[in-house]
């Protein structure tokens, strides 16, 4: 589907730390402009998800290199288990259906069926999980710049 990997992991793999909170809250640009964003009413917090996130027992952690494509996949993947039968997979991605989302203009999600909350959102530390798997990532030294961005996807199985 246009992934550079995909991983099954254990959900034991993943970890958690509910301080990505503090780095959505102060320092994404995302912060309060967002359906999937934690600062949206009715948002799960980090403390909040992980338990039902480890309720799973397994995910496909999905690498692709841009945020539409890691979305995309994701998404596809979760939609084709619930019709195999596992009716619980759920997707984590940052959302990319809408260049601008509605909640900047005060109005309701226009896709909520596929609109996913990223992981860092839901208290993964993205960077730690996937560098114990061995899969690059590093934060940007000039995020406009030339350095390539490695986006990442998880699809939670029970």
């Amino acid at each position: 589907m246009g992934a550079i990997d995909a991983l099954i992991i254990p959900v034991e793999k993943i970890v958690f730390d509910h301080r990505t909170i503090l780095k959505c809250m102060y320092g994404c640009s995302g912060w309060n402009n967002s359906w999937v964003c934690p600062s949206a009413p009715k948002a799960l917090m980090p403390w909040e998800a992980e338990p039902l996130l480890r309720k799973y027992s397994w995910a496909l952690l999905i690498h692709a290199d841009n945020q539409k494509d890691s979305q995309n996949i994701s998404f596809a993947i979760e939609s084709q288990a619930y019709v195999d039968d596992y009716y619980f997979a759920f997707s984590l991605s940052d959302c990319a259906i809408c260049d601008t989302c509605a909640y900047q203009m005060n109005k309701m999600c226009v896709d909520p069926t596929r609109a996913r909350p990223a992981m860092q959102g839901m208290g993964i530390d993205v960077f730690a999980t996937v560098r114990r798997l061995g899969l690059p990532i590093q934060t940007l030294k000039d995020p406009g710049g030339s350095e390539k961005q490695n986006w990442y996807s998880l699809v939670f199985f029970e």
